[in-house]
């Protein structure tokens, strides 16, 4: 069975919610590392790719019908070269790398691209059409995060829990105190703030360019996250499920 390996890797900077790169179309922004990878390779025959796979857990405003298509051609690879989308919400660019792995193992494919984009902040209001006709009722749901549009059989069955409250439950059934995951969530932060300033991240990062509406436009090279901190200041924190929930901002 052949082997699968990844031979290069690259990433736009993490944004803030409404930050830095809200103004950036989310097709835009996964035909970014593309690019880069493109030009990082110049010796590499790009029409040879035999797919593209990417995982976006939206889909719903600007990264509808198939944002991994649309974003390979805005890079400018072949029309030739075929791509994909696949949601497993939260797993997504983790599905599209496996599927890409399995491909090639299992000698379907040879030379493929795999990743994913999300942008929550540019995520659509989405309106319901009527379920009758004449009906005045309108049903308006936020795409940002979480259910909408339930099925109520689903709900009946499983419950809507979206990852805050999924979160909470886990939290509870295993016994993770507030402190721990306080403690956790600093200690994240903190490698990650010593991360950025020590450079590790810069070579995978691709530096983007957002045009101002005046003066230069701004360039985009370091995630928004991590937060300067402290144990204090997390635990002053209120839960954002439930008021005396542990999970926090955080």
């Amino acid at each position: 069975m052949p082997h699968a390996f990844i031979c290069d890797a690259l990433r736009t900077p993490f944004g803030r919610y409404a930050g830095a790169l809200s103004s950036v179309r989310p097709d835009d922004l996964g035909a970014i590392p593309l690019r880069a990878l493109m030009a990082r390779h110049p010796n590499v025959d790009w029409a040879a790719v035999d797919d593209v796979v990417y995982g976006c857990a939206n889909q719903a405003g600007e990264d509808n019908r198939n944002v991994g298509r649309m974003a390979l051609l805005l890079a400018g690879l072949p029309v030739e070269v075929p791509g994909a989308t696949v949601n497993r919400l939260c797993g997504s660019s983790m599905d599209a790398i496996a599927i890409a792995a399995r491909a090639i193992k299992s000698g379907e494919t040879s030379l493929m691209f795999a990743g994913g984009v999300e942008s929550m902040s540019r995520a659509p209001f989405v309106l319901a059409k009527a379920d009758s006709a004449f009906s005045r009722a309108a049903t308006i749901a936020d795409t940002t995060i979480g259910w909408r549009f339930v099925n109520p059989l689903m709900k009946a069955k499983y419950g809507i829990d979206a990852m805050p409250e999924t979160a909470e439950n886990v939290a509870a059934e295993f016994g993770i105190a507030r402190a721990d995951q306080d403690a956790f969530a600093l200690r994240s932060q903190r490698r990650a703030t010593a991360a950025i300033a020590a450079g590790r991240l810069a070579e995978e990062i691709v530096p983007v360019t957002v045009p101002a509406k005046k003066g230069d436009p701004v360039i985009v090279s370091r995630d928004e996250h991590p937060r300067e901190t402290t144990l204090e200041a997390l635990a002053r924190l209120k839960g954002i499920v439930r008021p005396d929930g542990t999970v926090t901002a955080g």
